[in-house]
């Protein structure tokens, strides 16, 4: 076989907002095989989870219509990479040869450290902590106390939706409201969390949950039918389990290109990527543009030709206040706030527009591979302090 029709085999572990968009993207190249591995047979659109627990709303789609023609999906989960072999074992005891792999496995929901947390409360990080807690709703009597734990987008989402349906809504911040939104954009949040009847507590976090309570770190005890802990992120373990190099948390350490410091066959994208170890922040907006990049980055090590660094620019968030509010808040290109948001009505749909944008991305690499195409200039490590990495299969 010559060099000329050889298909370079691209195994993307994770079928996440960064895993998708990469998969469908190194379609541009016709010398390549891909396989995606995720655990899950569907795609879950993480955006909308809190919908899902709410009962508003569903957060899965079928991988048919997010994948284009060709790409292999193998529906499993990653074990270890064997970076000597080139091969990924996964948790059914099968072993998949590569040439190149994507690292998309994303991030995960954290588990509270606080005495009783993981006993007692209930987690929204995962489809099916998710689904569980949705469960758990539909048995809590209506009169019950909910406290969701958290001051994030999730926490406020997930406390306004339930508000709106009617429940007693205690929002526990553990420090200030949303701190990403300008003060004039908290005051808003605020004010319609309080027209709500949802009491906001911002200074003291959780030291404690109980079965029936949350007790706060200065002693205050608040009755809760049921405590939903929506604060903080992990990631999955399978780089530092496979000894590559990671951050504190887990995230793979990379360089600037995207490409692993310990192995130029490992491109990482996504929440779970370190380049430089400065990663951009967790969100499906930092995802679809990395996962393009990271495409683009195993395109050129199979060419040989130096790839590009990250440049990706992060311009602010959406927020959803129920289902007929929502919060656009603008930012710099540095992800820093500016004293400019959108409420009302028209927030809310462009809250919508947002989520169904970070969707219809995927779809459109996999109809038009290469049409993806996002805003540039964020903050980054000096490329001249960086030495891309070349690599040719």
């Amino acid at each position: 076989m010559t060099e000329h029709n050889t298909r370079h085999r691209v195994v993307v572990v994770g079928g996440g907002y960064a895993g998708t968009v990469a998969a469908n993207r190194l379609r541009k190249r016709e010398d390549v095989h891909i396989t995606m591995v995720n655990p899950r047979p569907a795609f879950v659109d993480r955006v909308r989870l809190h919908q899902l627990v709410a009962g508003t709303g569903v957060a899965t789609i079928d991988y048919e219509t997010l994948l284009g023609a060709g790409i292999e999906l193998v529906v499993d989960s990653a074990a270890r990479i064997d970076t000597v072999t080139r091969a990924v074992r996964l948790a059914s005891g099968r072993g998949l040869g590569y040439d190149h792999l994507v690292y998309a496995v994303g991030s995960t929901e954290a588990v509270p450290s606080v005495p009783g947390g993981d006993e007692f409360a209930c987690r929204m990080g995962e489809f099916e902590s998710a689904r569980r807690l949705r469960a758990r709703l539909d048995e809590l009597p209506a009169d019950a106390p909910i406290t969701v734990v958290g001051g994030g987008p999730t926490g406020i989402e997930t406390a306004a939706e339930l508000a709106e349906q009617g429940w007693g809504v205690t929002l526990v911040c553990g420090g200030t409201l949303m701190p990403s939104l300008s003060a004039s954009g908290r005051r808003y949040v605020a004010k319609w969390l309080s027209r709500h009847g949802v009491s906001v507590l911002e200074s003291d976090p959780v030291g404690e949950v109980r079965a029936d309570a949350v007790v706060l770190s200065g002693g205050a005890v608040h009755p809760s039918g049921l405590t939903i802990w929506t604060t903080g992120f992990g990631v999955p373990q399978l780089a530092a389990a496979s000894g590559l190099r990671t951050d504190a948390i887990g995230r793979l350490l990379t360089d600037e290109t995207l490409t692993s410091i310990d192995d130029d066959r490992i491109v990482a994208t996504g929440d779970a990527a370190a380049p430089s170890g400065q990663p951009l922040r967790m969100s499906s907006q930092a995802a679809g543009a990395l996962g393009a990049q990271a495409a683009e980055t195993v395109s050129s090590h199979i060419t040989g030709t130096p790839p590009a660094v990250v440049d990706v620019a992060l311009t602010g968030t959406c927020l959803s206040l129920g289902r007929r509010i929502g919060v656009r808040q603008l930012a710099h290109k540095d992800d820093t706030a500016m004293n400019l948001y959108i409420g009302g009505r028209a927030g809310a749909r462009i809250k919508e527009v947002t989520c169904n944008f970070a969707v219809g991305k995927i779809r459109r690499e996999a109809r038009k591979p290469g049409s993806l195409v996002w805003v540039k200039g964020g903050p980054r490590p000096d490329s001249r302090d960086v030495a891309p990495s070349v690599t040719s299969s």
